[in-house]
């Protein structure tokens, strides 16, 4: 289940820059691989040592590091002391519980963002924070643990389609936040597919665990909104800065990913007025079934009303009473009080109580 409240309690008291990882703990080593391209170009590897990534690139070469794992400390700072990042930088990308933002240190632009997986067995989703550097020529990118967001990018440098391999490292950046913007989509399409299972299963039989299930989602909906939403400003940013990190050409594409994001956050809003709309049908659906249980046991108690005030009668310890001699006296006043009921019956039935 996503949470609501992190506790950052490590960073309480320490240096602005100082670095501590706040998020999952993992004995994985960081896998760390590195694209090198050019329209012309193609060159992909894995990084066995992190000194091998400080290797200066060639005129008009674009380098891509992505970095899977950011546990280890030693490995962060050695990355941010060659290409000279700033310590608030290293301290956000330890950091996994950061809002998505952008910040400019003039020469290379930092973003964050949440990227979102939903498992389809558990259906748990799960946030991991993406962290993305670039500068002319150069991109890097952290993650939490091993993705498979990145492949069609990985992809298309590889067998140089599209506009990839002729841009620049800026485009290089868009093309990762446009990956991890159109997977929201995906996201949002199963758990739209888990919310029309509910909203059958809520028609058809109603359970604790329906409406155990439609909280849970309504939590992961406040989890994707608080994540999701600040992600609309960063893209804003990037496109009423002037900076010469980003050209004028990245700037078209820029606006197709802040479309996408506003749609992504309407169908975030639209689910989560479907979910408070399934705790009410709950709510609804549990009082007509207990109207209904209490309609059946006021329909059984009025029945037996007569007949009980009948056997009450019949049951007084009275030496005269003159039905007491009549041989047939006992099977009429049995079929006395089942006409009666009959009689409640049929007129229930007929009043459709029934």
């Amino acid at each position: 289940m996503s949470k609501l409240t992190h506790k950052s309690s490590k960073m309480a008291g320490l240096d602005p820059g100082t670095l501590v990882h706040i998020g999952e703990a993992s004995a994985l080593e960081p896998v760390i691989t590195a694209i090198a391209f050019s329209e012309t170009y193609y060159h992909a590897k894995p990084i066995l040592k992190v000194e091998e990534c400080f290797t200066s690139g060639k005129g008009g070469i674009v380098r891509w590091i992505n970095v899977d794992g950011i546990h280890q400390l030693d490995l962060i700072e050695k990355l941010g002391s060659y290409f000279h990042l700033h310590p608030l930088t290293l301290e956000d990308i330890v950091n996994t519980e950061q809002r998505p933002k952008l910040d400019d240190y003039e020469d290379y632009i930092f973003v964050v963002l949440k990227m979102f997986q939903f498992d389809d067995l558990t259906y748990q989703l799960r946030s991991e924070q993406v962290s993305l550097i670039f500068r002319p020529d150069l991109v890097i990118s952290f993650q939490e643990r091993m993705s498979d967001v990145f492949n069609p990018v990985r992809e298309r440098l590889r067998n140089g389609k599209g506009k990839l391999r002729k841009q620049g490292s800026d485009y290089l950046a868009y093309g990762l936040i446009d990956a991890v913007v159109d997977h929201y989509f995906v996201v949002l399409e199963k758990l739209g597919e888990r919310i029309e299972v509910l909203q059958e299963e809520l028609v058809a039989n109603p359970n604790k665990r329906t409406l155990q299930e439609i909280h849970k989602l309504k939590r992961d909906m406040i989890h994707l909104r608080r994540s999701i939403w600040p992600l609309r400003e960063v893209l804003n940013i990037m496109l009423r800065e002037d900076s010469p990190l980003i050209q004028e050409y990245t700037v078209l594409y820029l606006r197709d990913a802040y479309d996408h994001t506003v749609q992504v956050i309407d169908t975030i809003e639209s689910f989560r007025e479907m979910l408070s709309g399934m705790v009410d049908v709950y709510l609804s659906s549990m009082s007509n079934r207990m109207s209904e249980i209490v309609k059946v046991l006021t329909i059984i108690s009025t029945i037996f009303m007569p007949l009980t005030f009948i056997s009450s009668i019949y049951g007084m310890n009275f030496d005269w009473m003159p039905e007491l001699k009549w041989t047939w006296g006992y099977p009429l006043v049995l079929a006395f009080m089942g006409g009666i009921a009959g009689s409640m019956l049929a007129w229930f039935h007929r009043k459709k109580w029934l």
